[in-house]
């Protein structure tokens, strides 16, 4: 199979999908751009603040890829591209792109507030007490295994270590040049971009060489100053710089696949269970290892977490949020062309030697050959923005940690209606707190815990999708292009959870048993929203 045509044909899909099912998701949901946004009306310039689309474009986009649709593809390569590429294809149009952009729009319709709000408004306290402690679990899940795997990619590339800590002091004087210096917008973006090329120059020539825990611990102190700064002196401009590096990666693996015009290597399909031994189907595990690249439970927190409280106009809602996911998609099939490609023998080397982002560094690498570029300097290219976008969703996933955390300890008085914190909801010991947990598990314990983690998060994909159902049938509006996607989700990733419990039941007793918490948490929020969501149950 050609890898040209097989990436043309999906992007000439994902388009027709966002100018067709794309527009009539906003004409069934009732987008209004001439509405005030929550960045409007609420902004405080430290979370809620307007924000030109380009620049919520590329924090969006950093924030839900990562490494997510290069690991998800690449990982589940071993049932052949053909079932990859099928999930991938109706994964992103008719799930990801649905719940992504649904949790969007509810959450601007929300004031801006998280799906665990949302949930509170419309199921209840209950309700909302399950889905957050669920969705903390799961994010301190995320911040532990990223952490490893930029710290694990800073140990052998000390000069992707390097060049990541200048891109850092490049988007501090970004924001201060562009929001309190007044700088022009246009000439800042040139400088940054300009700027990203001189760190990447700098990092090569001054590597910085230091253990694993050592970059665990700085990764965490970013974090934590990440996660309480206001958006334009940190998250934003960094996210906002470092999204021409993805989309610079983006280019030249397009431009070297139409170029170089590789053949997959792998089979289209090799076996409904590769194992052998009933402990790997492709139902479910296909679809619970395939989550950037098709549909992620971790974006239905950043859309509703820091995108919403950023978008400018509610006419954007359906490029960031349904563009962003089928953008993703494009990057998913480009990591199915980039193993295809590889495939045999060498496929298993480059696996032993780091895992399935030295598969695609590797693949992309040999692409960008056939324009010039030396093949070092290429797969060295591909990985450091590989480990830039996983810091991304690392002060992401931190930031959303703690607003998280801050909602479980805020009391809503009932006669007033105003909210009353204490020092749980601080937001530095809230944040401290995330930190500490999540450090804990990521120098220690994370490993135990990892093989939940697909399931988990394509569960809470499922948790987020019920309660965006629930509040579009509590407006009025058709929610049956979210509950066909949910109860897939909730079918798939139970079934998973069961069989990930089994399995560790005797080995590894730390995640079987968190396993058995998730599975019971949801369990209880979907008969919770039962009635809510399907009408009266006799």
């Amino acid at each position: 199979m050609s890898g040209f045509l097989l990436l043309v044909g999906s992007m000439i899909i994902f388009f027709i999908a966002y100018t067709t099912y794309g527009a009539w998701l906003c004409k069934q949901w009732g987008i209004d751009p001439t509405r005030k946004t929550p960045a409007e009306t609420l902004r405080d310039n430290v979370d809620y603040m307007p924000t030109p689309p380009a620049v919520l474009m590329g924090h969006h986009f950093s924030s839900i890829a990562g490494a997510g649709p290069i690991v998800g593809p690449i990982t589940a390569a071993v049932f052949g591209w053909v079932p990859v590429m099928l999930w991938i294809l109706i994964g992103s149009i008719f799930f990801g792109g649905v719940h992504d952009f649904g949790a969007l729009f509810a959450s601007i319709r929300f004031e801006g507030k998280t799906i665990g709000q949302i949930i509170e408004a419309t199921l209840g306290k209950s309700g909302k007490f399950l889905f957050s402690i669920f969705a903390y679990v799961t994010l301190l899940v995320v911040i532990a295994a990223f952490a490893n795997i930029v710290a694990a990619t800073f140990v052998a590339s000390p000069q992707a270590a390097s060049a990541s800590l200048l891109f850092i002091l490049l988007a501090v004087a970004f924001g201060l040049a562009v929001y309190r210096g007044g700088l022009s917008f246009k000439i800042g973006t040139g400088i940054g971009v300009a700027l990203l090329v001189v760190c990447i120059a700098l990092g090569n020539m001054f590597p910085l060489v230091l253990s694993k825990n050592t970059w665990v611990c700085i990764l965490m102190a970013y974090i934590f100053v990440a996660s309480i700064a206001p958006v334009w002196i940190l998250l934003q401009p960094r996210d906002y710089l470092n999204s021409f590096l993805l989309y610079a990666c983006i280019a030249f693996a397009l431009i070297g696949i139409v170029i170089y015009q590789p053949t997959l290597q792998l089979p289209a399909v090799t076996s409904f269970d590769p194992s052998g031994k009933g402990t790997n189907p492709m139902f479910p595990m296909l679809f619970v290892t395939v989550a950037c690249g098709a549909i992620s439970g971790f974006h239905s927190l950043v859309s509703s977490g820091t995108t919403s409280k950023q978008l400018d106009n509610e006419g954007n809602a359906r490029l960031i949020g349904y563009g962003s996911m089928l953008l993703e998609g494009v990057l998913a099939v480009v990591s199915v062309v980039a193993v295809g490609y590889v495939g045999g023998d060498k496929l298993t080397e480059l696996l032993k030697a780091g895992g399935p982002v030295n598969v695609f560094a590797d693949g992309v690498g040999t692409f960008m050959t056939t324009f010039g570029f030396s093949f070092g300097v290429a797969k060295g290219f591909v990985a450091l923005t590989i480990s830039a976008f996983a810091m991304t969703t690392l002060d992401t996933s931190t930031r959303l940690g703690r607003f998280i955390f801050q909602e479980l300890f805020t009391k809503i008085e009932e006669e007033s209606g105003e909210a009353k914190g204490n020092l749980l909801t601080n937001p530095y010991v809230a944040t401290l707190i995330t930190v500490v947990l999540s450090g804990y598990m990521s120098l220690g314990s994370y490993l135990t815990i990892w093989p939940i983690f697909g399931a988990a998060n394509q569960l809470l994909a499922a948790l987020s999708l019920l309660a965006v159902g629930v509040w579009l049938k509590s407006v009025g509006k058709n929610n049956l292009m979210v509950i066909i996607p949910m109860m897939f989700m909730f079918c798939v990733t139970l079934v998973a959870l069961v069989q990930i419990i089994a399995a560790n039941m005797a080995a590894h007793i730390v995640t079987a048993a968190l396993g058995t918490v998730l599975f019971i948490l949801a369990i209880a929020l979907f008969f919770t929203a039962r009635k809510s969501l399907f009408g009266s149950a006799k």
